[in-house]
């Protein structure tokens, strides 16, 4: 939107100092256009200034720091964390030591989640279900559980040491997301979104699509932290307004939704000019961002639009709230320029009758996911479109609960911070390639051991982030998404 023919002039006298600031919004009032305001908060830093100063100190910490492989990322995060022993991690060691005690370096001295005995081995089952099986030109071993996804094994990095420092689930999910095991610290989507923000000024930089309850760490997982609110993620449903409040009240039409607009956000402006306070300018920008998304939004959810064999690939129910409508959308919005699309699946905490639900949700994903990753290649957007899968920590090599006497089905998974599996795909990564070894028993790391905040170093340095210079000054420090941590994975870098 172009600014008006005065709030133009006002600008350029404001420029030359023939306007203080406070006449200068008192002036523009509600003609002020959109572009005009951002590009002011801009000048002056507001946009993302901090509790210690304005934003135009630290310049020098946010944008590119050198050429980027990726422009979107579409993280998909498995909500109570999938046995990854059983999906891409298959241990012949241990499906043949079945039903033995556990040796004791694996129990002793260990805190473990829910066991406290000192359990059985718990291979994966002899069944040609549960079997794995080495998939295209790679050979890359995947359970037969996801058969689809072995279709598109050649074009998947897989990361099998990835360790994190927390064993219980809110805390190892805000671990991962935000490099804090407590809350207030902003997640890996607004990170970046801070850092190298949206291409469509009509969507969000961050989106989340929810499949199933709401983690254990809650809005925590996208939200901001101390980073200005504007960067926090938005989430999108199914049904209803997709987006919270979207659609104008009863009796008001979009003329008087922009009126309203309009009158606040000169309200807005003119206690910006006096405080400075960078939550305003925050309340600013949703206001206009709302009003843009009326328009945008709902196109971008009619997935019904979609052609019949996009449908028949990803298994969608248009109209429902379902993960395989959730993958067609992120593959949407990355297409419409989204920076960030983060998509939780709940349901994959099996502490019992691990081989009687694992294959029930395997089944749910495996179809949408690999049709993602093929239909992002087919429109040419893989390349740029880094996919990651991952879950807060993996799943022990012992059983929990009832377990021998022939009723394994029974027997669960307690939760492993040792040692998991994660994968990921496009964006710069190697294809058809498997980064680091475990025991023989699937319990501790042999060979090139990847740190959460390793992973998160690297997803950023993908987007052409440097993780030690993406910082926000808060508390008299400066903070970042990898703490005082963090290497570059180089191993998995195509």
């Amino acid at each position: 939107m172009k600014p008006s023919p005065k709030a133009d002039f006002l600008t350029r006298a404001h420029a030359a100092g023939q306007l203080t600031r406070r006449q200068l919004f008192q002036n523009v009032g509600m003609g002020m256009g959109g572009a005009a305001l951002a590009s002011l908060l801009a000048q002056d830093g507001y946009a993302a200034a901090g509790p210690d100063g304005p934003a135009g100190s630290l310049l020098s910490r946010r944008g590119l720091h050198h050429k980027p492989r990726a422009k979107s990322v579409i993280y998909i995060h498995l909500v109570g964390a999938p046995s990854h022993l059983d999906l891409f991690d298959f241990k012949p060691e241990l499906q043949k030591r079945n039903g033995e005690l556990c040796p004791e370096h694996m129990f002793e001295g260990k805190q473990l989640a829910f066991i406290r005995d000192r359990p059985q081995l718990m291979g994966t089952p002899h069944d040609d279900r549960f079997a794995f099986r080495r998939c295209g030109q790679s050979g890359i071993e995947i359970s037969n559980l996801m058969p689809e996804l072995q279709t598109v094994a050649d074009d998947l990095c897989f990361v099998r040491t990835l360790h994190t420092d927390q064993f219980n689930h809110a805390p190892a999910q805000m671990f991962l997301l935000t490099g804090f095991n407590r809350f207030g610290r902003p997640s890996i989507g607004s990170w970046v979104n801070y850092g190298i923000g949206s291409v469509n000024e009509n969507l969000p930089g961050f989106v989340v699509l929810i499949t199933g309850q709401v983690l254990g760490a809650g809005n925590s997982a996208w939200g901001s932290g101390f980073l200005p609110t504007i960067h926090q993620g938005i989430e999108f449903r199914s049904q209803g307004d997709p987006v919270l409040f979207l659609s104008n009240p009863k009796g008001i039409d979009p003329a008087g939704r922009r009126e309203v607009v309009d009158t606040v956000n000169a309200l807005n402006q003119i206690q910006l000019a006096d405080v400075r306070d960078p939550e305003i300018a925050t309340r600013i920008g949703q206001y206009e961002m709302a009003y843009r998304m009326q328009s945008s939004v709902p196109e971008l959810m009619d997935i019904d639009s979609e052609p019949a064999a996009i449908h028949e690939m990803y298994g969608t129910e248009p109209g429902k709230t379902s993960f395989a409508n959730n993958c067609l959308l992120a593959r949407r919005l990355v297409e419409r320029g989204v920076r960030f699309v983060q998509l939780f699946d709940q349901g994959w905490d099996h502490h019992g009758n691990v081989f009687g639900s694992l294959p029930k949700k395997a089944k749910e994903v495996d179809r949408p996911v690999a049709a993602l990753i093929k239909d992002l290649k087919m429109r040419g957007l893989l390349d740029d479109t880094l996919v990651v899968w991952s879950a807060e920590f993996g799943r022990t090599p012992m059983a929990q609960g009832q377990n021998g006497s022939g009723e394994v089905t029974k027997a669960g998974r307690d939760h492993h911070k040792e040692a998991f599996t994660a994968w990921l795909a496009g964006g710069g990564v190697k294809k058809g390639h498997v980064h680091g070894v475990t025991d023989e028993l699937g319990y501790g790391i042999v060979e090139d051991g990847v740190h959460v905040h390793d992973l998160n170093a690297t997803i950023l340095h993908l987007l052409g982030i440097d993780h030690e210079r993406l910082t926000f000054r808060y508390q008299g420090r400066q903070f970042r998404l990898t703490d005082i941590h963090g290497e570059l994975v180089k191993g998995i870098l195509a």
